[in-house]
């Protein structure tokens, strides 16, 4: 493995620099999600815009149906097991040895959460020389950097998967945080949602929109800014912090945000109000 290691948020000039390094995999993650005529949500994949242009010697990792659960619908992006994300890992051309660099061609406003998923993913099962492109596609683009439309198929690798089961939440874990006062529960979703639907007692830090941890030009907030956001719900004080979102994509990009202000034990809720809300034992609140 290098020595050089990979930032958590990746500067264009450092990718550009290593995109010849051997040991370095880059990944497209987009995903798709809008809402049809009926207000339903339907998700497709990023592969097409990956074959239209990528970053050179990049790969598709595709998050819908290789790494993520599939057997229940309800729950579209739940964590694969640790062999099946092993697989996937190695047939993009991962190993343990690995650099890996994600990002994702979803707008500005609302980019690096598929990047921050995988790279969640990633670091729970142990793989820690990762990171995401800051401002990902819209601003490799923007700034004019190679652009690649040449495919072909990762030379397949070996990939042992760790489970750490500390930055992974379920409803139990939740249920139990709301009268810990050493535990901060962060809601990642907009604050008009927060507003409307929420786990009693948990605080919120929207991952996109307004004060936000993603600025408007689809960039993470300067890390000083964001220990200071996080600061104010609590969470640089806590011993544990947890975050959810609607199914645990912005709550992946919150934990990234978490990390790179310096609480790098952040649990990622993965179920979040979409299972929370399914069970009617389960508390919600709001603000009407």
């Amino acid at each position: 493995m290098s020595d050089d290691t990979v930032p958590t948020l990746v500067d264009p000039d450092w990718l550009a620099d290593r995109l010849d390094a051997p040991d370095l995999r880059v990944l497209d993650c987009t995903v798709h999600l809008r809402t049809d005529r009926n207000g339903d949500y339907q998700l497709s994949s990023g592969y097409d815009d990956w074959v239209d242009g990528h970053v050179p010697g990049s790969a598709f990792a595709d998050l819908i149906e290789d790494l993520s659960e599939t057997d229940d619908p309800d729950y579209p992006f739940q964590l694969p097991t640790p062999e099946d994300f092993a697989t996937a890992a190695a047939d993009l051309g991962v190993s343990n040895d690995s650099r890996v660099v994600l990002y994702d061609t979803v707008d500005a406003g609302n980019n690096n959460e598929w990047a921050a998923r995988l790279w969640w993913m990633f670091r729970v099962f142990g793989h820690d020389q990762v990171g995401v492109l800051d401002g990902g596609w819209a601003r490799w683009t923007a700034e004019d950097r190679p652009v690649s439309t040449s495919t072909s198929e990762p030379e397949p690798a070996t990939f042992t998967a760790d489970y750490r089961p500390e930055l992974v939440a379920d409803k139990e874990d939740v249920d139990s945080r709301p009268d810990d006062d050493d535990a901060c529960l962060i809601n990642a979703l907009r604050p008009s949602d927060h507003a409307t639907q929420r786990i009693p007692n948990s605080e919120n830090v929207p991952a996109v929109g307004e004060d936000a941890v993603i600025t408007d030009d689809g960039t993470y907030q300067p890390t000083e800014t964001l220990r200071d956001r996080f600061a104010d719900v609590g969470a640089t004080d806590a011993e544990a912090v947890i975050t959810y979102c609607g199914g645990g994509i912005a709550a992946s990009s919150e934990a990234l945000a978490l990390y790179q202000a310096g609480i790098t034990d952040a649990a990622v809720y993965d179920g979040s109000l979409s299972e929370w809300t399914a069970d009617p034992d389960r508390p919600v609140e709001s603000d009407s």
